[in-house]
């Protein structure tokens, strides 16, 4: 950046804390612009890496993520955010013919040296807030969770033996049967296939959420990969719970579904998963096309395995809350239909 501190007024703030409403300096000497627009790009490995920066004049300017740029205080550009220099304003004292009695004439006598200008203070850019830090369910709030009847092998085969001679159920069953490893991502994942099994298709809640509080209760690791059955367990069973009257117990899911979006120690990092997860949630991906695309093949089966999947992403909002974009009354609306469609 060109601007002088002699010259303009500023601090400095981090790229990544930029907002629109913000008054920036770009290159050059120009005066500060109120900011339109923020937008961040990773890179291919997922990092911030690029801020995109558009103003209401229509100029833009790139900065690196973790770059700290000069932003002024809210005064909109041609409003006084450039100071003048004291050649300008010796310049406007001669043009309207005032003598400038700070000019020295060369008859008079000399005048005493006057004093150097202060130094401008340095500005130090404030420190970015640290992320919240992550407070999960307390011990009473996870009492709510009850412990298993038995060893997890027990528990499967209890839920299936309700359900003879369902074959989905059953094949679940007997594989996990042999021994459940719950460092295993394919153990993890035929877990939650069968809460969601006898919730879904076979109507049997109870025996759902026996089986999907074997993953509930299993923390956060950072593996995604396996994350992602626990989470549609913990999704599936706020549901059951809220449809039971069980609000108590559906909320510590809640909160332990939500036990990855505040690990990350990076105070830039974390805002901008923040946004990304918020971005997410208002424009979830609801299959929309394949469903038409199967219902205008006459393709029963891929329709009902795209709902299924309608399904699991409304349980996962509604476990949210919500979004910006589609409210939790909606969202009861929407899953109803969802488990209609399924179960048909």
């Amino acid at each position: 950046m060109t601007h002088s501190p002699a010259t303009q007024q500023y601090r400095e703030k981090q790229a990544g804390d930029l907002q629109p409403g913000d008054f920036v300096y770009l290159p050059g000497d120009g005066p500060a612009e109120e900011i339109a627009s923020v937008d961040v790009q990773n890179d291919d490995y997922g990092v911030p890496a690029l801020v995109l920066v558009t103003t209401h004049d229509g100029g833009s300017v790139r900065i690196a993520a973790r770059s700290s740029v000069p932003v002024g205080d809210g005064v909109p550009a041609g409003a006084g955010s450039s100071l003048p220099d004291a050649g300008a304003a010796g310049a406007s004292a001669a043009d309207s013919g005032v003598e400038d009695s700070s000019t020295p004439d060369s008859s008079s006598p000399a005048a005493p040296d006057a004093p150097a200008p202060a130094e401008p203070a340095v500005v130090v850019p404030p420190r970015p807030e640290a992320p919240p830090a992550y407070t999960g369910p307390s011990a009473e709030e996870m009492a709510l969770i009850p412990e298993p009847a038995g060893t997890p092998e027990s528990v499967v085969l209890a839920a299936a033996s309700n359900h003879k001679g369902k074959n989905g159920v059953q094949v679940l069953a007997d594989r996990l049967a042999k021994g459940i490893n719950t460092k295993s991502g394919s153990c993890l994942r035929d877990l939650s296939d069968l809460a969601f099994n006898l919730c879904v298709v076979l109507k049997d809640p109870d025996g759902s959420l026996a089986v999907a509080d074997l993953l509930n209760i299993l923390p956060f690791d950072g593996n995604l990969d396996r994350w992602a059955s626990i989470e549609r367990a913990l999704a599936l069973s706020s549901f059951i719970c809220r449809e039971s009257g069980q609000t108590e117990r559906a909320a510590v899911y809640e909160k332990l579904l939500r036990a990855p979006e505040s690990q990350e120690e990076d105070p830039f990092r974390a805002r901008i998963n923040a946004r990304v997860r918020q971005r997410a949630l208002n424009e979830p991906n609801l299959y929309d096309k394949e469903i038409f695309r199967a219902i205008d093949n006459g393709n029963q089966e891929a329709q009902r395995e795209w709902r299924f999947l309608r399904l699991e992403a409304l349980l996962f909002l509604r476990a949210h809350g919500g979004s910006e974009t589609i409210d939790e009354d909606e969202l009861g609306r929407r899953i109803g239909n969802e488990l209609e469609a399924v179960r048909a």
